[in-house]
């Protein structure tokens, strides 16, 4: 049975650049479910990685309310809403955010350490997932040996390695190729299948829409339009049915 796991109201966030303040979020309204993959689209600069950093825990908001599985991060002490995000969130960076001197099946272990597990059993389990990924062959290559691409995919076996319920990803497919990005959103897509995770995915390769459940479009801070992609699904359906 899908549950709410975020819930998202009234955000605004704004940056002080020292000669003028930047407004990201202007009010941001934004339900999501599991059992559900939802994009977030729209032009650079009108909030979209600004608001899953919030959702995810890594900044603050100004004002609004925003819950993830019912907790407000906001208000959690700095070590409890560091050990919620590590149990219960997922997080592609665009930038990769790998440890230049560690493998790829030692950086993709780091979430499970974090979280108590023995050296050797988060090793095998990240090598399984370097292996979903298309990485078995390269757990011991380092990030400088590796090519964007494949630095990426390290990068999303991180994320989901410690079996989040919550994964956030920024532009996870930007530096794919075709073939390779459809892989990583299939795999992606399976797990947004299960009725106990949710997935925010923020991209503006339009060639991966087609795995969106949902579609939330964004310009200057705010949510201009929200999109039920299973709506549209069945409705064509029917119609190619009929």
């Amino acid at each position: 049975m899908a549950e709410l796991a975020v819930h998202c109201r009234g955000l605004i966030k704004t940056y002080d650049t020292g000669d003028q303040k930047v407004v990201a979020l202007r009010g941001v309204n934004l339900d999501i479910h599991t059992g559900k993959l939802m994009m977030l689209v729209g032009p650079s600069g009108c909030g979209k990685t600004t608001l899953i950093s919030v959702i995810a825990g890594i900044l603050d908001q100004d004002e609004g309310i925003c819950r993830v599985f019912g907790e407000d991060l906001l208000h959690l002490k700095q070590k409890d809403r560091l050990r919620f995000r590590a149990q219960n969130i997922g997080f592609v960076f665009q930038a990769y955010n790998l440890l230049p001197t560690l493998t790829a099946v030692e950086n993709a272990s780091i979430p499970l350490i974090i979280n108590g597990m023995k050296r050797q059993e988060a090793t095998r389990r990240a090598g399984d997932m370097l292996e979903r990924v298309g990485l078995g062959q390269r757990l011991s290559s380092l990030p400088a040996q590796l090519s964007g691409g494949q630095q990426q995919r390290v990068a999303i076996a991180r994320a989901l390695v410690h079996n989040p319920r919550l994964i956030v990803c920024d532009e996870p497919t930007s530096a794919l190729d075709h073939e390779t990005g459809h892989h990583v959103m299939e795999l992606l897509k399976a797990i947004a299948l299960d009725d106990r995770k949710a997935l925010v995915i923020v991209t503006h390769d339009a060639r991966i829409f087609e795995f969106a459940d949902g579609i939330a479009r964004m310009d200057d801070g705010h949510i201009t339009k929200l999109e039920d992609r299973q709506i549209e699904h069945h409705a064509a359906k029917e119609t190619m049915d009929a």
